[in-house]
């Protein structure tokens, strides 16, 4: 749990190589840029309209199934050709697609009536056809002086050709007349056909275009190496014939950048961070935990003289959303689905911390799923092995409740004990273990008066607990100089505010139910859908083995993204609302290295 400790650099050099010396700072990599002034100059990306484009393009051809294999001479690459191609394929087929999907509904309503081409049609003496749906039900009411033609009955309706110089009156026919159309059925089967070909055309130019992923996607990463250089220029300070630029750097690197600085001719400033400073958040952990990391980026950075939270929010994370889950079929699904995406996942970096920490939940799930006896709705037999393994009943509502509260304690606890470690002043560390004092001495207070423990030294320890927390609070939660009488009123007064935050404790505490309740909740479910099947099974004769089939396939299916859901969503949420609460004190920013992503 470390935040990298970093260092001010500061480099001068001549003016004239100004451009020469960021290009190889952009090279060695690792500094973050700051300007001298608070003028607001982002190093990001700058998504510029062409940009935009070649992103477009690039995710489009990604997209592609079948991928060419690439091309990586750049002799006869014209990145923008390519891109201009892309993009109007793209348009090209979602118009095509859109004309092959009307086309498709207008057949399957034209089809009934048959290949009727009324721009052709021979001479009937003026006579017209005219077109009619009409239910089964209403049939006997066509008046009988019209002349008509049933050309297709389906389950609940005709369908009717009249024949007459002009329109029958309303009152002929039950319903008003259907619009067909001029263009005949085999009309519109062609141009399906002429556009389906087309489509087909289409994508094999888009597969085509797949051979330049590599090199757009390098001209990509050059441009934006480009954008970034631009911004470090403009955040410099030019002084006549002098140029300086500022950067945070980790400490551990002060020896290569001051090398940095002897083999360009420049003179290289190192200092210690001041308190005035405000330098950005660089986190480091093993690649092992690093997916902690992720949750941690994904919320809030902590501010640089903070803690890093990450290696709680992994485990405690996997913990979570182990309780929630609380089934160990449901975790081999989706450490089945882990191991199909394991590869894939292992393409980015962020990819392979995240696909170690969704490893560790599946491995927590299992062994909770296991100790609770859930298998997709089913316990094992209590005189088996499997059955033996199981020892926490996730029905029995008073333990599932206090093993809830247990580890909303827990929790809050060690937010408070890094929260003390971390103190930056004496109220805020008094602060912190007075409320662990009260958390305590009240979680403790509260099983005695639910009769799970009822000896009188817990109840006297329970006490003490509390009276300590509320005295630390009251009399010594502030950093208030006690210069006169009355400041004694005022310090009290501090404390007093402080101990408000009582209710605040003792709902984000409670907040922890919510483990209990949604793991009760999905294996509730699942149990229901297992029954809807057993009885689907035994009630229906003939599709019983398929409907109840369909009930269990849907049903867990549903449960199942119900708990990725809800494991995802409230595994978090106890982490960001309730535990950062009590434990990290300023929002950092993200360290954001001066670094090339493109060739070297």
């Amino acid at each position: 749990m470390s935040i990298v400790a970093l260092k001010k650099l500061t480099l001068c050099g001549l003016r004239a190589e100004q451009s020469e010396v960021l290009k190889k700072l952009q090279s060695l990599g690792g500094a973050h840029l700051f300007p001298f002034t608070n003028q607001l100059v982002s190093l990001d990306f700058d998504t510029s309209n062409s940009t935009d484009k070649v992103l477009q393009a690039l995710n489009y051809l990604m997209q592609c199934a079948n991928k060419r294999k690439q091309i990586k001479a750049t002799g006869s690459f014209d990145r923008e050709a390519v891109v201009q191609q892309t993009l109007q394929i793209q348009k090209d087929l979602r118009d095509l697609t859109d004309q092959r999907d009307f086309l498709i509904n207008r057949i399957e309503e034209v089809k009934p009536w048959g290949d009727f081409d009324l721009s052709t049609a021979v001479n009937l003496d003026n006579i017209k056809f005219w077109f009619y749906i009409i239910p089964k039900r209403l049939m006997p009411l066509i008046k009988p002086d019209l002349v008509y033609q049933v050309v297709h009955v389906d389950n609940i309706q005709y369908f009717v050709v009249v024949l007459a110089e002009t329109e029958p009156p309303a009152n002929s026919l039950p319903v008003p007349r259907t619009h067909t159309g001029k263009v005949s059925l085999s009309s519109l089967q062609k141009d399906l056909q002429d556009i389906e070909l087309t489509i087909e055309d289409k994508q094999a130019e888009r597969e085509s275009l797949t051979r330049w992923i590599t090199l757009i996607t390098a001209h990509l990463l050059e441009y934006e190496d480009f954008k970034t250089l631009t911004a470090a220029e403009a955040i410099c300070l030019a002084e006549q014939n002098l140029f300086l630029v500022q950067a945070w750097v980790p400490a551990n690197r002060v020896a290569e950048y001051n090398k940095f600085a002897e083999n360009n001719n420049i003179v290289a400033i190192i200092e210690d961070i001041k308190p005035s400073d405000h330098p950005p958040t660089l986190l480091e952990n093993p690649n092992v935990l690093a997916g902690g990391e992720e949750l941690v980026k994904f919320y809030q950075m902590p501010a640089y003289n903070d803690w890093d939270p990450s290696r709680v929010l992994f485990f405690s994370f996997a913990f979570f959303f182990a309780i929630i889950l609380s089934d160990a079929g449901y975790a081999s699904v989706f450490g089945l689905i882990l191991s199909l995406k394991w590869k894939k996942l292992g393409k980015t970096e962020q990819g392979k911390r995240l696909r170690i920490l969704a490893l560790v939940t599946i491995i927590f799930s299992m062994i909770w799923g296991v100790f609770t006896g859930g298998y997709f709705g089913y316990s094992p037999a209590q005189n088996s092995f499997m059955g033996a393994l199981k020892i926490i009943n996730i029905n029995d509502f008073d333990s599932m409740m206090r093993l809830s509260i247990a580890v909303g304690v827990m929790h809050i606890i060690l937010a408070n004990i890094i929260k003390a470690y971390q103190g930056k002043t004496k109220a805020e560390t008094i602060a912190a273990f007075g409320w662990i004092c009260l958390v305590m001495g009240g979680f403790m207070l509260w099983l005695i008066s639910s009769h799970v423990v009822i000896e009188p030294m817990i109840s006297t320890i329970s006490y003490s607990l509390l009276m300590l927390g509320f005295g630390l609070l009251l009399f010594f939660s502030s950093e208030r100089v006690l210069r006169q009488p009355i400041d004694i009123i005022w310090k009290l007064l501090d404390g007093f505010k402080n101990i408000t935050r009582l209710t605040k404790i003792f709902g984000d505490i409670l907040s922890y139910m919510r483990l209990f309740a949604l793991g009760l909740a999905s294996a509730s479910l699942a149990i229901t859908f297992n029954q809807l099947a057993e009885q689907a099974y035994l009630t229906e004769h003939g599709l019983g083995l398929l409907s109840s089939i369909l009930i269990l396939f849907l049903g867990h299916t549903l449960n199942l993204m119900l708990c990725l859901m809800s494991g995802v969503v409230h595994g978090l949420r106890l982490n960001f609302i309730e535990f950062y609460n009590w434990s990290i004190s300023d929002e950092g920013y993200a360290f954001k290295a001066f670094s090339k992503k493109g060739g070297r």
